[in-house]
Order: structure tokens, then C-alpha cells, then sequence
């Protein structure tokens, strides 16, 4: 049996470039039907917008804005070209945020997913992600039966019960979080119940440390990781090759300097920005506050598409000094007016009971002239006063991280 999903994950990386870039104008112009799109974008020229440069451009739509402009325009924020009627399931997430669901099969992006972590027609998942408003049990169960398997929409409580239904189903695969896998594992073994069945799983929405990963292996349980979100799917997945994390198709996903939208060199830590090819409900440049980089080359497993670190952290590093939040978005400013500058880090301290800060600066230039601009620009921007320490290039953790707060709790 194929090893992947279809011939469009090994695709030549140029071709599926081109293909991406042929549809986004496309996108671009669908969105532009709704008054959202329209107020954030104004009178751009679709057409124009066919490169990564042109793209990158666009102003970011930060998730975390999501609730406060669906609040304003429920229930879509005006993002929406299509009908609220048009989709086939409305849901609610945490925040709030409102989510639909295309009519069409696998519109999460999980069947490549899945298929990668060896699930196969004829499976038997037992699905234990939340099918009440939240559309994770749904991202899963649709992307499972593309693929063929037979899904038990269990969701992520009454153990006993989940017990229960496997001992009459014997599923062999689990989807759900890695802490409720070993929950199972472990009531399980206290109750004498046989879950041996269970040798595949899919896990996400919450970490998968190493002791876990261990653990499962000793069971016969090979697990992959999955990151989504539930306003595009499934972004990133793990595949046997366990180098990174592979991009779903139809996306394009950027890494970005916290507190801006400029892109980063490949392999520089940045937050994770997502364009979906969706045009009933297309998200552009929807930054995620996640932090992650991209890996270079191809992956081993053969799948041709960007790869991704993995889940790195938060971005949102915003922090409060002297009673004023100091935000990464500030420190981006203070790069676009020092262009001169690599990183920056700010780090902030306490020194006799009095918050301080230093940035941190990249240089080439030692020029006490340049320190003493760079720390003006510090003190108008963020209405501050700090220190500048001008570093050599390279010298600061490539992290994603330009606020460090180290200050004792």
C-alpha cells in the first residue's frame, strides 16, 4: 500500500509553489466580497497579489482579535463571502470564536494527516476529541472516514464507559489529546480491562513530552503529533520520517518576527501566520501567537512540503514595566526605524525594587552615536526609559523570544 496520501505530497516543490501562488489572486478576490476583508484591505488590485513578497504585504489578522470583531459583526467578524446557511455545521470555541464548516469532505485538512500516523481503511478510531461546539472531533472524525477508517465519536470523558466501548469495538486507533490516551491506558490496567487494540494514534491540542512518547512506544502504541487550529484544521503533522512537521496542502503558512509581520530567514523562530485557500471562508495571513520555524530541505518520509519545528511557544510576550505594558509589536517598530539592526531582545529586570530594561541590539556597528538613537527610539516608542547593549550578529538565541521578563517572581 502507497506510503502517502497521493502523488500531490511528493510533488515538486516549484510546482506546488506555482499552484498556490495561480490560486491566492483568486482568494484575494473572493474575500473582498465581505465587508471585513474590504475594511482591512481597502482598494488593493487582487490580481497583484501572486508572490509570497506581495502577500507578506498584507496587513496580519491576529486570532486573538477574532472575539472582539465577531463580537462587533457576529457572527463572522464580516470575514465570511458566503451565507452563514452555506455551511454544514456552526460551532464555538473558546474565546468566543465562531467557526463554520465547509460542505465538503475533509474540509479540516486531516485525511494527509492521519494517513501519515498509518491510519488506513478499514481502522477503527476512537475519537476522543470534544464533538460538543468545538469543531475538534469533527476535524478528526471527517478526515478519518476520507481515509476509509470507522469512527467512534467517543469525545473526552466517562472513562468507564470508554472502557466499554472498547472492549465491544476493539478499535486500533486513538485520536484525542496524550494525557486522555494514558488516562485510558492507565484505567485500564487498574481495572484489568484489556486496551492492547489500540496500537496507532494521532494526538494534539495539548504538549506530548517525551516521557509520554516513551511510554506509548512501550505499549506498542505508534503516536503522531498533529497541530490545528480551529479556525483552518490541521496546519502541521507529524509523518515516520519524525523530523519536524509536515504543511498540509493548500496552505501557506509564513514565519514571522513577533510584533510584525515581516518574514524571518528559514530557520529563524518566528510566529505562525496561515493563509487557507478557502474562499467561503477565507483566512489571510491569520497570525496564531504560536512560535515555530521552518526546517530546511525536504522531509526523509518523501512528502515534499515546507516542514515546520513543531510548537516552540507563545509569541504574545507582552509584558508590563513600570505600570506600562511593553508589547512586541513596539520592538518591531523599533526595527523598521533601525534597519541597521539584526535582533533585538529586550530583557527586563529589577534592580533595587526598581523595574529596568536593556535592549538588546544585533549590530555590525559598536558606534555609541547608534546606541544613543536606538535608545531615544526605546524611550518613544514605548514612553520608557532603558538601556542599549549593541551585540555582535548572531549572538542573541534564535528563540522567537524579543521580550524576556526576568525578573524574580
Amino acid at each position: 500500500m502507497s506510503e502517502h496520501y497521493d502523488a500531490t505530497e511528493t510533488c515538486d516543490p516549484s510546482e506546488r509553489e506555482a499552484s498556490l501562488l495561480f490560486r491566492l489572486p483568486r482568494v484575494i478576490e473572493a474575500a473582498l466580497r465581505a465587508p471585513g476583508w474590504r475594511d482591512r484591505f481597502g482598494t488593493i488590485d487582487p490580481a497583484a497579489v501572486k508572490s509570497r513578497t506581495a502577500l507578506a504585504a498584507l496587513p496580519l489578522l491576529r486570532k486573538s482579535d477574532l472575539p472582539a470583531m465577531q463580537k462587533e459583526a457576529a457572527p463572522f467578524a464580516g470575514l465570511t463571502p458566503a451565507p452563514t446557511a452555506e455551511f454544514a455545521r456552526l460551532f464555538v470555541s473558546p474565546g468566543p470564536i465562531y467557526e463554520g464548516e465547509p460542505r465538503e469532505a475533509d474540509p479540516w485538512h486531516a485525511a494527509r494527516a492521519l494517513f501519515a500516523a498509518g491510519f488506513r481503511p478499514g481502522d477503527i478510531v476512537l475519537n476522543t476529541f470534544s464533538y460538543h461546539l468545538t469543531p475538534g472531533g469533527f476535524i478528526t472524525d471527517s478526515g478519518a472516514r476520507a481515509v476509509g477508517c470507522a469512527v467512534i465519536p467517543a469525545g473526552p470523558a466517562n472513562t468507564e464507559q470508554q472502557l466499554d466501548v472498547i472492549t465491544a469495538y476493539r478499535p486500533n486507533a486513538y485520536a484525542g489529546t496524550a494525557d486522555f490516551l494514558n488516562i485510558l491506558l492507565e484505567a485500564a490496567d487498574k481495572a484489568g480491562r484489556d486496551a492492547s487494540c489500540i496500537s496507532k494514534a494521532t494526538v494534539g491540542g495539548a504538549a506530548f513530552p517525551r516521557s509520554l512518547q516513551e511510554r506509548f512506544v512501550t505499549r506498542g502504541i505508534d503516536a503522531y503529533q498533529t497541530y490545528g487550529v480551529a479556525e483552518l484544521g490541521v496546519v502541521a503533522y507529524e509523518t515516520p520520517a519524525r523530523e519536524g512537521l509536515v504543511v498540509s496542502e493548500d496552505l501557506i503558512v509564513e514565519i514571522v518576527r513577533p510584533g510584525t509581520g515581516d518574514v524571518v530567514p528559514e530557520g529563524e523562530v518566528g510566529e505562525v501566520v496561515v493563509t487557507s485557500l478557502e474562499s467561503r471562508h477565507p483566512m489571510i495571513r491569520l497570525a496564531l501567537g504560536d512560535l515555530s520555524a521552518v526546517l530546511p530541505g525536504t522531509s526523509p518520509c518523501g512528502r515534499t512540503n515546507m516542514r515546520l519545528r513543531g510548537w516552540m511557544g507563545r509569541a504574545d510576550q507582552t509584558t508590563k514595566v513600570k505600570g506600562m505594558f511593553v508589547r512586541p509589536d513596539q520592538l518591531g517598530e523599533i526595527a523598521r526605524r533601525h534597519p541597521q539592526l539584526g535582533r533585538l531582545r529586550l530583557v527586563v529586570t529589577r534592580e533595587k525594587e526598581i523595574d529596568t530594561m536593556t535592549l538588546h541590539a544585533e549590530s555590525n556597528s559598536a558606534d555609541l552615536a547608534l546606541a544613543d538613537a536606538v535608545s531615544a527610539t526605546l524611550q518613544a516608542v514605548t514612553k520608557l526609559k532603558g538601556s542599549v547593549a549593541l551585540v555582535p550578529p548572531g549572538s542573541l538565541p534564535n528563540d522567537g523570544k524579543v521580550i524576556a521578563d526576568e525578573r524574580p517572581v
